[in-house]
């Protein structure tokens, strides 16, 4: 009974906060909305029986999370000033939010230690979660997994090249023109009098 209401209870927030973060205008509300269907998947991946997966996708995702935060800010260039005005008319959005995800913590806690036998268990008894999880990832989806990798890669470069920015005046290294350079082009022979330095 407990695992049932903690499964439906994660599985609407975690639809309900999904939707917000693509409905959210603010970009700021978006982030906070990320982590919250974060937090509801680990809570669903602790009721499967899948604990790595769950403290994978907090500690992993969430700190990916302000990543992205710091992307939005340096792409965005969201006014700070603007938003802290606003800010005691949230505080009951924040309050609501924190319980909901106090009330997910305690009944996943619950469902777990509870042990009704509704929670998914390991094909092998004899393997950690850890082994069975590797063994099935880089087995029968090793494909998807190194796809997933690619897709990664492409999102990285592409927040790069977002990011970057052409300036003037600052000097670049040319490899091609270091490689071509003769002694003549580098060195420059002076004759000098004694007593006297190189003008300007």
């Amino acid at each position: 009974m407990i695992t049932a209401i903690a499964f439906y209870l994660l599985a609407a927030v975690s639809v309900a906060s999904a939707f917000m973060v693509i409905a959210s205008r603010n970009p700021v509300h978006s982030v906070m909305f990320l982590i919250l269907t974060f937090f509801s998947a680990a809570g669903l991946f602790i009721l499967m029986g899948a604990e790595f997966l769950a403290l994978l996708l907090i500690m992993v995702y969430v700190g990916a999370v302000a990543v992205l935060f710091l992307f939005v800010v340096m792409m965005l260039e969201v006014d700070f000033v603007a938003l802290k005005q606003g800010f005691l008319q949230y505080i009951g959005l924040g309050a609501t939010v924190a319980v909901v995800l106090l009330t997910e913590l305690i009944l996943v806690g619950a469902a777990y230690f509870a042990g009704d036998g509704n929670t998914a268990t390991p094909p092998n008894p004899d393997e950690s979660n850890l082994e069975a999880f590797g063994h099935v990832l880089y087995t029968d989806y090793a494909f998807f997994f190194e796809a997933s990798g690619f897709i990664l890669l492409v999102a990285m470069i592409g927040a790069i090249v977002l990011t970057l920015r052409e300036r003037d005046g600052v000097r670049k290294q040319d490899i091609s023109k270091q490689i071509a350079r003769t002694r003549e082009d580098a060195v420059e022979m002076v004759d000098l009098k004694s007593g006297e330095g190189i003008g300007s």
